[in-house]
């Protein structure tokens, strides 16, 4: 992030497995709000101020939270209404590193087209904030944003190679993303605690049109 001026920029921030993804189907199905927090412990004190506690670490529930980071758990009535307190390993951390930008909006594949639609129509240059492991590279962000890039290509150009080489490697995938990332680090972590569905869900473009934007530090749609 320390190379890339934000204050002029709309932020798309991105953790396909799984924070964005959760966050996006929230919204789909009446969240009133969800509090993104970076810290642990901030989280878990959130609870007694009338909030839902939700989030992972390492890609597991946290002990103690009333749901954890799969987006089956933010389908139908059961969230509507509510006011969401989640933290998580990576995603959450992307938004507060990104909170200086001039806007922040929260992408999926769930809710691919309309962020495209949103930075073609908008008026800032774009950053895609791939969330990542723990700072280091991960192959499904990248992929998202290189669907992105391969949306926007006849209007927005690339201002260093990073989109380029995340638009050629969405297109080697774009056909079975699923297959294309079994031997990813993140996919074989979520295979070890068991967690399959989840991947298939959040590589599946459009099945939402919300789209979440960070508004004092809280997001709403």
């Amino acid at each position: 992030m320390h190379l890339y001026e934000v204050r002029n920029r709309t932020v798309v921030v991105v953790d396909i497995l799984r924070a964005t993804s959760c966050m996006v189907t929230a919204f789909a199905h009446g969240v009133e709000s969800i509090t993104p927090v970076a810290n642990l412990d901030e989280c878990r004190s959130m609870k007694t101020k009338g909030f839902v506690i939700s989030g992972e670490r390492d890609g597991k529930k946290v002990e103690g939270f009333d749901k954890g980071n799969s987006p089956f758990e933010y389908l139908g009535d059961q969230v509507k209404g509510l006011k969401i307190a989640f933290t998580t390993t990576n995603g959450t951390q992307a938004i507060e590193k990104s909170k200086e930008a001039k806007e922040v909006i929260i992408g999926s594949f769930l809710n691919l087209t309309t962020v495209a639609k949103y930075l073609l129509l908008g008026e800032n240059n774009a950053l895609i904030v791939c969330a990542g492991w723990k700072g280091r590279v991960n192959l499904e962000d990248t992929l998202f944003a290189g669907a992105l890039v391969e949306k926007l290509k006849e209007y927005l150009g690339p201002d260093c190679d990073a989109p380029l080489a995340a638009q050629h490697l969405y297109n080697l995938a774009k056909n079975d993303m699923v297959s294309f990332l079994n031997a990813s680090s993140h996919v074989r972590r979520l295979n070890k605690l068991n967690i399959h569905d989840d991947i298939k869900f959040c590589v599946t473009p459009d099945q939402y049109k919300v789209l979440p934007k960070l508004k004092n530090g809280v997001l709403l749609v």
